[in-house]
């Protein structure tokens, strides 16, 4: 059986709604193991080889995280410096990642429209103006998979395949129906045999 293991990286698990309850849709799934980075290092020192063996025993490695300031977490970044190392995840005889699938969850406060790129026939000082002038409607100028593309291009180096995200915008202003929803879209999502893989620039 496929090993599935999904990195939580949340600064505060516990009070998180959409994070929490998606990784609580996941928890005990057929093949799953989640780990609550944070609570396991709160000192930020990462057991690199239990973590570089873990990585070696999952068929799937699920980065799920809240978008901060179009990126990630400061764990998630430390997580890649320390454990993804030279001669192990990349570079010469690095290949121990090689064919491994690579897919991320993440969530962002603001709703889906805000991730579209700008309408380039019209000028930056007249999107500007919009955006000041309806914040709610304003788009960020990129999409989703713009904004995680030094995710995939950290793929492309250690050679897994990078997957479809799973996104979960509007976290902020989500009603319950539509997290319960989202919730069972998740167990089914990282479970699912067959997802999409994302072409370089896609």
């Amino acid at each position: 059986m496929a090993k599935t293991t999904i990195f939580i990286f949340h600064p505060d698990l516990s009070q998180s709604t959409i994070n929490l309850r998606l990784a609580q849709a996941a928890e005990g799934l057929d093949g799953v193991e989640i780990r609550d980075m944070y609570a396991l290092y709160p000192d930020f020192n990462f057991d690199i080889e239990a973590e570089q063996d873990l990585l070696e025993r999952t068929d799937r490695i699920v980065l799920q995280f809240p978008i901060q300031w179009y990126s990630s977490p400061p764990l998630l970044k430390k997580w890649e410096d320390d454990v993804l190392t030279w001669g192990w995840a990349y570079g010469t005889n690095g290949d121990a990642l090689q064919g491994k699938e690579l897919l991320l969850a993440v969530s962002a406060g603001a709703v889906a429209a805000h991730y579209r790129r700008f309408d380039t026939r019209r000028s930056v000082a007249d999107v500007l103006f919009r955006r000041r002038r309806d914040r709610d409607a304003a788009s960020s100028g990129y999409t989703m998979n713009d904004v995680l593309r030094p995710f995939q291009a950290t793929s492309v180096i250690i050679g897994t395949d990078y997957l479809e995200p799973f996104v979960t915008p509007g976290a902020t202003t989500m009603h319950t129906a539509d997290l319960e929803a989202r919730a069972k879209a998740y167990a089914r999502y990282v479970t699912s045999r067959k997802l999409r893989v994302l072409d370089t620039y896609q």
